[in-house]
């Protein structure tokens, strides 16, 4: 399972399935140096007027679906958050660029993300996340460890449909 394994690179613990509630994770978010949401990413705005949510488990205090809007109004303190999810990179296209996911964890203080830009298969995408973990043990420059992971996916995978929606979004160090 990929949230395992990166929390094993990462010598964290996970959130998975029924605890990875939205109140759970909105509650771990800003204590965290680095964040990997694995799940399901969605262009929708759901109501909000920025379009862009990340699916969680649901609890009884909440809708298990946290939208940009509700990232907007986080203050965080991670160097990083990886959405290992589909589409995490669009959003809106305005003239201040993209509103959406990516701007929302930017406002919300986080210098680095790694989003995707369409509909990513689950397997080649899996490889890809733990391969860039891995890179960055040794590349701590982002941009360079998400390089590195890429070559190595085009081994496997040579078809860039399977790797190559995701982007470093802000600073590489």
């Amino acid at each position: 399972m990929e949230a395992e394994e990166i929390a094993r690179l990462l010598n964290a613990q996970p959130l998975i399935g029924s605890a990875a509630t939205e109140s759970a994770v909105v509650a771990a978010l800003p204590n965290a140096r680095i964040v990997h949401l694995a799940t399901h990413g969605f262009l929708s705005d759901f109501g909000t007027g920025i379009p862009g949510a990340l699916a969680l488990a649901p609890s009884a205090t909440d809708d298990g679906l946290l939208t940009a809007r509700e990232i907007f109004n986080l203050r965080l303190n991670a160097e990083l958050v990886a959405l290992s999810a589909c589409d995490t990179g669009r959003g809106t296209i305005t003239g201040d660029g993209v509103i959406g996911l990516s701007r929302a964890f930017i406002t919300a203080g986080v210098p680095s993300l790694l989003v995707s830009l369409w509909a990513v298969p689950d397997a080649p995408t899996q490889e890809l996340t733990v391969e860039f973990y891995r890179q960055l043990e040794t590349h701590p420059d982002k941009a360079r460890a998400l390089r590195q992971a890429m070559l190595h996916m085009m081994q496997k995978y040579p078809k860039p449909r399977d790797w190559g929606a995701f982007i470093l979004v802000g600073t590489a160090e």
